[in-house]
């Protein structure tokens, strides 16, 4: 297998070839994938071991490692990029080590049957636009309460109000109570009425000094003299930035589920 061959594949492979595949994919930082019947055992912060069963094995150009069951979209071992990997054949078992050495940790993959190897180079230059609901912006900004200001501490979401829902329900650094309208999309003089409706039946209720933030991507023209009007604020909330926060924390709670992994 040269550089210059993009894409190699055995189906059946003995062990011996799978290696040979292998290796020689590792050293040119291909992407490889590898489906056999194998069982893992893990060793760092935390360990965990995996018995036999038919998988996918994925190694990534950047040194990433993932293993995949037939179902779920989450790999149910992993190492993050920047592996150093080492590979042996013993008894007619392959092993793949991942060894990481900041923090020091290690998956071991060992394969006793092999149904396919592949190994290739891949090209993507290709810009990920993300995405995100009027959900997930709530979302976003429930994770992460500093997009909307500093010290904005929410307490409530989805609140009944008469007129109907509020968003995020929250209060500010002054001790201010904050009721937030979201709109995904460019917001239009009903977005800044609809808050403000919202805002009158809070005031009805409580003694308090009470803002209304209304937050979206941008705002409809002449909205701004309206929301001034009516003494309320506009905040700019990309909903892309929102899908990075989501998908960051997502990230998080995948690691901390290994991380709190006990050992069997």
């Amino acid at each position: 297998m040269s550089n210059s061959k993009p894409l190699t594949v055995s189906v059946n492979p003995d062990i011996d070839e799978a290696e040979k595949i292998l290796k020689e994919a590792i050293s040119q930082h291909k992407t490889v994938l590898l489906v056999g019947n194998c069982w893992v055992r893990y060793r760092g912060r935390a360990s965990s071991k995996l018995e036999p069963g038919e998988r996918i094995l994925i190694i990534k150009e950047d040194g990433s490692l993932l293993i995949h069951r037939s179902v779920g979209y989450e790999p149910v071992n992993w190492q993050p990029p920047g592996c150093i990997f080492h590979t042996k054949t013993r008894n007619g078992v392959l092993e793949v080590h991942a060894v990481r050495l900041k923090p020091s940790e290690s998956v071991q993959v060992f394969f006793d049957k092999i149904q396919m190897v592949s190994a290739m180079s891949l090209k993507d230059s290709g810009e990920f636009a993300l995405y995100a609901s009027e959900e997930d912006m709530q979302k976003a900004l429930l994770t992460e309460p500093s997009l909307l200001e500093e010290d904005f501490k929410p307490i409530s979401y989805e609140k009944k109000v008469e007129p109907g829902f509020v968003d995020v329900y929250g209060i500010d650094k002054n001790g201010r109570l904050v009721v937030v309208e979201i709109k995904r999309k460019t917001a239009g003089k009903e977005a800044a009425l609809q808050l403000a409706k919202y805002i009158e039946a809070i005031k009805s209720r409580t003694n308090r000094e009470v803002r209304g933030v209304l937050v979206a991507p941008n705002i409809a023209k002449d909205v701004q003299r309206l929301l001034e009007t009516l003494g309320l604020e506009f905040k700019a909330l990309n909903p892309k930035k929102c899908a990075e926060i989501l998908k960051r924390a997502e990230t998080k709670r995948l690691e901390s589920f290994f991380l709190e992994e006990k050992p069997q």
